[in-house]
Formats: C-alpha cells, structure tokens, sequence
C-alpha cells in the first residue's frame, strides 16, 4: 500500500462495535478471564493485554500503523521523543560501553549523550555527520550503537544514512536513526540499512503541538544481526527478570520486545492512550501537511538565500547546498521537510529580528502548523559551550524557522519587515 493508505488504515481491526475512528481505550488495566488467563499473559504464552504502562489497544494501533509507515516489524511508544532515544541507548548498551554519536544533534540529544548518559556509565564519542572516516576511528568492541538523526535540528544537514549503515553492519553495530524532521512520508532509513528508527511524535507526527510522546521502530529481521552477535549478548542469554527468556529465541521482534518487557516495564515512560489517539489523528493527514511544509520551507529559503542580511542559509533543497544531492538521493521526490535555519551577523542582530516577527511564534518546539521561531544558542543548545556549539552547527547568530502551513506570501512579508527593522 502507499504510505497515505496506510496511514488510514494500517493496524487497525474493528472492534464489536464496528468504529470508524480508533477507539481511545483510556484504562490503566483489563481484565483477566481467570488465573491461568493471567499466568499465561504474562508467561508469554498468550499475547494480550496485561497493563497500560505495558501495553494499551489505542497504543498498539499507534504503534503498528506507525511501523507500516517507516516499514519496520514493530514499535514501541513512549512518553516523549527523549525517552525513545534513551530507551534505543538503554537497550543495546550497559555500564562500561560506549556509543557513538554525531555532533549535528537536537540540543537534548547532545546533552543526553555528553552528560547524562555518563553517569549511567556509558561513553559518548562524537563524529562529524559528513566525515565517516571517523566513525570507524572511534570503534572498539565495547561500541554498542551509532546515533545520528537523518536531517539534523538545527544545522539541516542531511545525512548518508547508506554509508553510516554499511559501517555499522561492517562491524556488526545496532544503528539508531532519529528520523523526527523528515518523517516517514519523506525519507525511511531501513531502506539503507538502518536498523532502529526513533521519532518524537511531538514534532510533525501530532502536527498541532498537542502532546508530547516518542517512538521507536525496529527493522525487519533485525533479530538476524542480534543472533550470537557477541556485543549483544543480553539479547542472547537467559534474561532472569523475566523467566529466563531468551529474546532472540522468540517469533517475536526482539528489540522492541525487550524494551516494554525491561525498559517500559521498570522505568514506565509509557504513552497514554489519549496522547496515542491523539497521534493517530496527525498520522491520518502526515503526508499531505509534509507536502505543504516543504514547499514552504523552499519558498521562504529561496527569499532568504538572495536577502543581503542573511550570510547563509541551511535548507538541503536549495540546489546550492551542499547536502543538495543526498537529499535528492534519500527524500521523497526531493522534498526537504519543513525545517530551516540561517545565519544573520550575530547574536544581536539575531535577537533583533526574532523579537521583530509578527507572525511566528518564539517557540522550542518544531512541526506545528503554525509556524515556529527560534534562536538555538539561547534556548535548546544553551548548555553546550562554545565548542560543542561549534561543532555542531549553532553559531551565535544562528536562527531556526520551522515552517507552518500558513500563506506563504505573509510568512515572507514578516520575515521581511524583521529582517529590515
């Protein structure tokens, strides 16, 4: 099916009472038909419903329809786009490994890995997404995972999800792709080779600014890399919290299934069931509105590359980026999401024209239909000094515009009398 069918219909089965729209089961729990009923669900010798910060039927569909989109065996939900990420980290690595990451990240995702992920006793070593020479500088056999996102917030830069898949396949390492800004609808990274995808569904999936969650996708037959794969060997050995099961001796998808019955299960940062419906609803109309923020966000480049205040501006479907051609290569019909950002002299003349803006809101947030302002350096990349901030794109006089879906003639007209103010 096209991606716009299933995003109606995939992951669904009508209940008794034959809805149109996916019912919200908003429950904590369910009800078991009697003691062996119980016994079994949690035995996994039945799959059902045991508790929701396990597993709700609205979340289920979400996930489901979810995994059809990015073409993936399974997913799980979580409570936000962070908790996906640390849930992917958290489940291939432990106290003594270590992770590779790229320096072009969210300014939590850096955070997360520079500092927080430390304390949890794993390493962080960096990359510069376009040299991956480097990666394969940074390996050793206690690397567990190499993180990076498809189209990096805030420097827009397109990554080559093939080479960095091959590397990871080469040395026999899960790859975790955050696919947040371009979505599905126009890139899907297990086509090259990827073999996690995390999204927080906060951003375009829910597509209003409604509700925070996240999700993590596994690929097909990723249980086929696990497989005595020896820097995994948790997925290989009798898991004692859970009756010494082995997950990748199960029919199931081994890696989502670790994180509900381990991660969701002891740290609880579950979705609930009306954030679930909520997501649900935006995926219906996904790949329509990444059509309209696309066409806006080159629209609204394209005036910025030619304004004589502006030094530079990051949009990959500019013909005259350099990421150019790898987004023709891995975007949809080379459509670049609705995500862009550019350079002004510096940090005054940046708060300048941010504070100017009629139209766009200063939010922190990306994917709304209304259309987001943001200046990195003082807000979502503040805690990085200024090498880390250098390294990962944000310059003081750094801008970030998430593109919404209002006219584009007035989005262009406000940028116009701030840029001119």
């Amino acid at each position: 099916m096209d991606l716009q069918t299933l995003a109606l219909h995939a992951g669904y089965e009508k209940d008794s009472q034959r809805t149109m729209a996916v019912p919200i089961y908003q429950t904590t729990a369910y009800e078991f038909r009697d003691v062996q009923h119980a016994a079994d669900l949690f035995a996994l010798k039945e799959l059902g419903n045991i508790y929701t910060r396990l597993n709700n039927p609205t979340t289920d569909v979400f996930e489901k329809r979810f995994a059809a989109l990015e073409g993936g065996e399974a997913a799980i939900a979580t409570s936000s786009g962070m908790s996906a990420i640390f849930f992917a980290i958290a489940n291939s690595a432990e106290a003594g490994d270590n992770i590779i990451c790229a320096n072009q990240l969210y300014g939590g995702s850096l955070t997360l890995n520079h500092h927080t992920l430390k304390r949890f006793g794993i390493e962080s070593r960096f990359f510069d997404v376009h040299d991956h020479k480097q990666i394969e500088e940074l390996i050793d056999d206690k690397t567990k995972v190499i993180f990076y996102e498809s189209l990096t917030n805030p420097s827009i830069d397109v990554a080559d999800i093939q080479a960095i898949s091959d590397i990871a396949n080469k040395h026999g390492i899960l790859s975790v792709v955050d696919n947040t800004v371009a979505t599905p609808i126009l890139c899907r990274p297990f086509e090259y080779g990827a073999d996690i995808v995390v999204h927080s569904a906060s951003k375009y999936t829910t597509g209003q600014g409604l509700a925070i969650g996240g999700i993590l996708v596994e690929r097909k037959d990723l249980v086929s890399k696990l497989k005595n794969n020896s820097r995994y060997t948790h997925f290989n050995e009798p898991d004692a919290s859970y009756h010494g099961l082995v997950y990748t001796d199960l029919p199931l998808p081994p890696f989502t299934l670790r994180a509900r019955l381990s991660l969701l299960r002891d740290l609880g940062a579950t979705s609930s069931p009306f954030n679930s419906w909520l997501f649900i609803q935006g995926m219906e109309t996904l790949s329509i509105r990444m059509k309209e923020h696309s066409k806006n966000a080159l629209e609204l480049a394209l005036y910025l590359e030619k304004h004589p205040k502006v030094k530079k501006v990051n949009y990959p479907g500019l013909k005259s980026n350099s990421n150019y051609a790898l987004s023709q290569k891995y975007f949809q019909d080379g459509l670049a999401s609705g995500l862009l950002s550019f350079e002004v002299s510096d940090l005054a003349e940046a708060t300048k024209i941010v504070d100017a803006t009629k139209l766009y809101s200063l939010v922190v947030n990306i994917g709304d239909s209304k259309s987001i302002i943001t200046h990195p350096a003082s807000t979502t990349h503040q805690q990085l000094n200024d090498k880390e901030l250098k390294n990962c794109g944000v310059a003081p006089g750094l801008i970030r515009i998430s593109c919404g879906l209002e006219s584009i003639n007035d989005l262009i007209a406000d940028l116009e009398q701030a840029l001119n103010c």
